[in-house]
């Protein structure tokens, strides 16, 4: 299996024989703790990285090995690494790179638990987080010192769907050497694949599109093999412990099977949604890659091979507005986490993105009044349907 073959193939046959494990389809799950060694210098030979083998499942594990190898190669890297988290992997990742007196530059938009991290992990260490707009990139060259040593971004950002040039903040970061760090949950390798952009480290939330049926929590990191080797020793084994289950890993090799079918409903479904959303009266705005009116919608036929599926709109009404609709719906599921089977809805500043104050939402382009939708694979019709009784229930409660 090579990187000739196309993507769904690689998604469920990569790295592994079924003649290896006595003709089972499905890899084996490894349930152990710790390895045996054949004699005490083998095991001194695997310890000293001189002879290949696992020690202990916190540092390696047969069904681990094959996932990290299964997202590298979906995502053009050398090497992954599998962590117990979204987070775990940013932060495994920024703790490796990072040393206090540092500086990363960051986008304005960041998913909450990373805005956190950054500002009340990183900050109280002596390393320095400095926000600016990415989706501008000359905005980087002018903010980048000699104590940049990294540049970290979502794109599609979560949750106001902003969108950030890959390539040209790379070439910028590089010019400067820094290294450059793109969450690309959202867009997931079959839409986006940031390392052939120039990007040196892609993480993930396995949690949602990878899994994709919202029953793990997991996290992903791929990049050059020496330098996710590093992250492995340090960040991972020796700073958070951030170590993912087998069990979990066995959930996401699952969800890679079916990753470019379920991608390709979720998009197609997602553009139905947004373009309905914007034809209705009651909605001010929407945000989405796939739509004309979308101030980056070159830079996302340019960069994503599809639009993706989440969402973000605000109502006419405001705050209150989105509200009455979230309350209103039936079959939609209001609920943080995106990527699932099931559609999903939630209001970023009281829920995801709690962790900004007021202000600070407002300067990072975070409406009070935004709503994230994560089209689910349901049937189209119905999805659109609870949308319009939510709407419509919301416009018999106005006029009475």
């Amino acid at each position: 299996m090579t990187q000739s073959h196309g993507f769904a193939t690689r998604a469920i046959h990569l790295g592994y024989d079924p003649m290896d494990h006595e003709g089972a389809l499905t890899p084996p799950l490894h349930l152990t703790s710790t390895f045996a060694f054949e004699t005490a210098e083998a095991g001194g030979e695997i310890f000293a990285g001189d002879r290949p083998g696992h020690i202990y499942s916190r540092i390696s594990n047969p069904t681990l090995d094959l996932v990290e190898r299964r997202v590298a190669a979906l995502e053009g890297a050398e090497a992954g690494l599998a962590l117990a988290s979204g987070m775990g992997a940013i932060t495994s990742v920024l703790w490796t790179l990072l040393s206090p007196g540092d500086e990363v530059i960051v986008d304005k938009t960041l998913y909450g638990c990373t805005f956190s991290f950054l500002h009340h992990g990183l900050a109280r260490f002596g390393i320095t987080v400095t926000h600016v707009d990415l989706t501008n990139p000359e905005t980087l060259a002018l903010a980048m010192t000699d104590r940049t040593r990294a540049v970290y971004f979502e794109t599609p950002a979560n949750p106001n769907m902003r969108l950030v040039d890959i390539a040209a903040v790379s070439a910028i970061a590089h010019a400067g050497g820094a290294q450059v760090i793109v969450d690309n949950t959202y867009a997931t390798p079959f839409l986006t694949r940031p390392i052939a952009l120039g990007a040196d480290l892609v993480v993930h939330s396995a949690t949602k599109y990878l899994g994709g049926h919202g029953d793990l929590v997991a996290g992903m990191v791929v990049g050059r093999a020496e330098q996710v080797a590093e992250i492995r020793l340090v960040g991972m084994k020796d700073m958070t412990g951030a170590v993912m289950a087998p069990f979990n890993a066995m959930l996401v090799l699952r969800g890679l099977k079916t990753l470019a079918l379920r991608m390709q409903r979720h998009c197609a479904s997602a553009q139905v949604v947004a373009e309905w959303l914007e034809a209705q009266p009651e909605v001010a705005k929407v945000y989405y890659p796939g739509l004309p009116s979308f101030d980056q919608n070159a830079l996302a036929q340019k960069q994503m091979d599809a639009p993706g599926a989440m969402i973000a709109f605000e109502l006419t009404g405001g705050l209150e507005a989105g509200r009455r609709l979230m309350n209103g719906l039936r079959m939609i599921t209001r609920a943080v986490s995106l990527g699932d089977a099931e559609t999903l809805i939630q209001h970023p500043a009281s829920m995801t993105h709690s962790t900004y104050t007021a202000e600070e939402r407002a300067t990072h382009g975070i409406s009070d009044g935004l709503i994230r939708l994560s089209v689910g694979l349901e049937d189209v019709e119905d999805i659109l349907a609870d949308l319009d009784a939510a709407l419509a229930k919301d416009r018999l409660l106005k006029s009475a």
